[in-house]
């Protein structure tokens, strides 16, 4: 069988000179750098056009899509968001109506904004006791798409940055129900359906188009994911055609034979290595169970591989005063002390993220880390953690935004004040009841707190204030601290 990564090594080695891209001319003499130069080609003789695939590349993707159960499979080399664009604009026509789970990418919102539709949005329900979001929820999508006929496409994000898993089968039953594709951005669940400890993939549970990032969990290398689509409901062309004009036209060949790699991987050693991995894992798990002060959190329907670690309700005692430890000092400390880097701190927990490549060492590294800060930590007093529960459920009820228009129309508000004459620039902690006409999110995940057009809701204006609390920087606006709205809105 012919594998991408052994073709362009045995291409290295041959007396072949080229005259031709890229100008490196596959030797690292001028920069002396230790890259992969000789392997780095672009579209010659006997190495195939991702765009026009029909040698080898073509066999690579369908060898993913066999390992994955797609019906048919497309290398991403400009990661999950190209996958993501792709498949919004290729579902819908420009000024559709599409059914958006609140929580989902940055890059999905872009989709709506480049090709002016009308969003509405389901929210996750609420993780009782933590700031995380849950699971989408079934009735939701239904009650959504009894309300409004006219939607096109359905996004939903499963799992979440968090590890949280919708019920992916019965949202798909619903949707199809109404002869709407479900569009699933599953990317970071490339893992998934490889073991019994991880739940079945987007693929096997019916989805239309299921994105995965392979570099996420993965053997791969940054930017590499996948776009896989299934059944008739999707017009497939479409979405290839925006794959074609979203996708760099000189894709690199390193990044290919890094997917390849990772599916010839798959394809010959999951058994082995999925079973190692769950054994680490649940090794790993289980010691983490016993924490008294820090907690390990999870619902039952939860992707394993992701650690959340919550601080929340934990003190540190310095002298003769005790302060509160947020999910930002847990994550410093690790980092600083103890050279271990998270995924991402929010205000009460962070995230250590896992794969296959994990080893027993690393993951003994990081529990005695946690053991050690949780031996220190002490929780605080039952009074306070009442209140505490109290300001969380108030937050709740209070946490989503109203929108008065769709982004793009206020999107183009900006764009037609360039005297900024209706426009104010305020700061996070005081927007509350004010229109948004910037996006702001906390990155990573890159989950926008606020979209332009919706009205800004006094929970999440508490969240900037947590956030900022816990030293967690707010992207997405122009002025930092700040968000711009409409004057009069």
């Amino acid at each position: 069988m012919d594998f991408l990564h052994k073709k362009l090594k045995d291409y290295s080695k041959s007396d072949y000179y080229g005259f031709h891209m890229p100008g490196h001319k596959r030797s690292r003499t001028l920069t002396g750098a230790q890259l992969p130069y000789e392997i780095d080609i672009t579209e010659i003789e006997g190495f195939d056009d991702l765009h026009h695939a029909d040698g080898i590349l073509k066999r690579a993707q369908e060898r993913a899509a066999a390992v994955y159960h797609a019906g048919e499979t497309h290398y991403l080399i400009n990661g999950s968001t190209v996958g993501i664009l792709s498949a919004v604009l290729g579902c819908t026509r420009r000024g559709d109506r599409i059914l958006l789970g609140r929580n989902c990418h940055k890059s999905v919102y872009h989709a709506v904004l480049m090709n002016e539709l009308r969003p509405v949005y389901i929210y996750p329900d609420r993780w009782e006791g933590t700031e995380l979001n849950g699971e989408i929820s079934p009735a939701g999508v239904e009650e959504m798409m009894e309300a409004y006929p006219d939607i096109k496409a359905v996004v939903i994000t499963s799992p979440t940055y968090d590890g949280v898993v919708s019920d992916i089968k019965r949202i798909v039953c619903i949707v199809h129900k109404h002869g709407v594709p479900l569009i699933l951005d599953e990317a970071h669940g490339a893992h998934f359906g490889f073991s019994p400890i991880f739940p079945d993939n987007g693929n096997v549970n019916g989805a239309d188009i299921v994105i995965h990032s392979l570099h996420k969990t993965l053997p791969a290398l940054t930017q590499t994911a996948l776009l896989h689509m299934n059944g008739g409901l999707v017009r497939r062309e479409r979405v290839r055609n925006y794959l074609h004009m979203l996708q760099s036209s000189s894709p690199s060949y390193v990044l290919m034979a890094g997917i390849d790699e990772c599916v010839r991987m798959l394809e010959e050693r999951q058994e082995e290595i999925f079973e190692q991995y769950a054994c680490c894992l649940q090794k790993t798990r289980e010691r983490l169970g016993s924490l008294r002060n820090l907690e390990l959190i999870e619902t039952h329907r939860y992707d394993y591989s992701k650690l959340v670690i919550s601080a929340k309700e934990c003190i540190r005692e310095e002298s003769v005063e005790a302060k509160k430890f947020t999910g930002k000092c847990l994550y410093n400390i690790l980092n600083d002390k103890y050279f271990l880097q998270m995924e991402m701190a929010s205000a009460s927990y962070v995230i250590a993220m896992t794969s296959v490549a994990d080893t027993d060492p690393a993951m003994e590294r990081l529990v005695s880390a946690l053991e050690e800060i949780d031996g220190k930590l002490a929780k605080s007093g039952k009074h306070e953690r009442n209140n505490s529960n109290r300001e969380s459920g108030r937050q709740m009820d209070t946490v989503k935004n109203t929108q008065i228009y769709p982004p793009f129309q206020a999107d183009l508000m900006r764009e037609d004040d360039p005297d900024f004459v209706h426009i104010e620039c305020i700061p996070l902690e005081e927007c509350a009841g004010r229109i948004a006409l910037e996006y702001a999110y906390a990155y990573p995940p890159g989950i926008p707190l606020a979209v332009p057009g919706e009205k800004i809701s006094p929970g999440v204006e508490e969240q900037f204030r947590r956030y900022r609390e816990a030293g967690i920087q707010i992207e997405g606006t122009e002025v930092p601290g700040k968000i711009e709205v409409l004057a009069n809105g």
